[in-house]
């Protein structure tokens, strides 16, 4: 069946006049009217080579081929739309991808856990704290979705280029930021690796202790309209939501990142939709695919 595409490579910094901004729904962003083009179907990544016999008696696992197994009959059921999911359990560090290294999509709102991790890099680049009127930004930005804040924010970073720079530092190679900073383009892999930087505890990371500690504060706040998304999967959740319209042809983008606990262990969880027909449709499959996730890895 046909796929609505979501990759899309990052719009010119000087807009034609022809083109048509529109802010979506609070966690939307700044969407411009024109048409999509398709977008592969995800497919299962290939998992690194297992030990050989001299290594491990233990049978080998393609946790990638489970992942794919659980979370593409939910894809079917959600005609048209597009999923890549990324799981990592954080004590083991098993981790598994759904969707092939191509399938990007457009980020919505999970963008702004990306510029504040970039503003917070700034800020440690220049020996500062953040300003009241960045923390006061921040905090709308991450717990309300407040996109003015987001477009605010992102110039004081330094624009798209400053994003991709941040992004370089922050390890993401398959990111591209816009201008209009929900067309960002990512895949769920590089989302986990975001995760990864926030949610991590290594004394040597690009993020202090003190700027990890803040970004997951705010996640863990988000208001109560927003506590969707990878919270299904378990419970002591941080998390941060994206959802938007296509001008072009109604469709939407809904995504969710962030941690959770199930049964004593911590999972970091991303997971991209695209070509949903409707925000509800694309929620109920972005949380679907989220415990299909958690329960892959928690069976091992």
């Amino acid at each position: 069946m046909p796929r609505h595409r979501v990759r899309r490579s990052a719009l010119p910094v000087s807009l034609t006049a022809a083109a048509v901004l529109a802010v979506a729904a609070a966690g939307g962003a700044y969407v411009v009217g024109r048409a999509p083009d398709r977008a592969p179907a995800a497919v299962a990544s290939v998992s690194s080579a297992s030990p050989s016999p001299e290594e491990s008696e233990e049978p080998s696992v393609d946790l990638d081929a489970e992942l794919a197994a659980a979370v593409e009959p939910l894809v079917g059921e959600e005609s048209g739309a597009a999923l890549s999911v990324a799981v990592l359990d954080t004590g083991s560090g098993t981790r598994a991808v759904y969707g092939g290294a191509d399938a990007t999509y457009e980020t919505a709102s999970i963008v702004k856990v990306d510029i504040l991790a970039a503003l917070l890099l700034r800020a440690q680049d220049e020996g500062r704290a953040l300003t009241a009127d960045e923390r006061s930004r921040a905090a709308a930005m991450i717990e309300k979705s407040d996109n003015d804040s987001a477009t605010v924010l992102l110039a004081a970073v330094g624009g798209a280029s400053a994003l991709d720079a941040a992004n370089e530092r922050l390890g993401l190679t398959a990111t591209t930021a816009s201008h209009a900073w929900g067309l960002t383009s990512t895949t769920a892999a590089d989302q986990l690796t975001l995760l990864e930087a926030v949610f991590g505890t290594e004394a040597d990371a690009v993020l202090s202790e003190e700027s990890r500690a803040y970004v997951r504060g705010l996640m863990a706040r988000v208001q109560a309209d927003q506590q969707w998304g990878v919270s299904a999967a378990g419970d002591a959740w941080a998390l941060k939501n994206g959802w938007m319209p296509r001008t072009a042809t109604g469709l939407w983008n809904v995504n969710s990142i962030g941690r959770v606990t199930a049964d004593g262990h911590t999972y970091l969880v991303a997971v991209l939709s695209g070509g949903g027909a409707t925000r509800e449709s694309g929620i109920a499959l972005v949380e679907s695919a989220a415990k299909a996730a958690v329960g892959v890895l928690a069976a091992r």
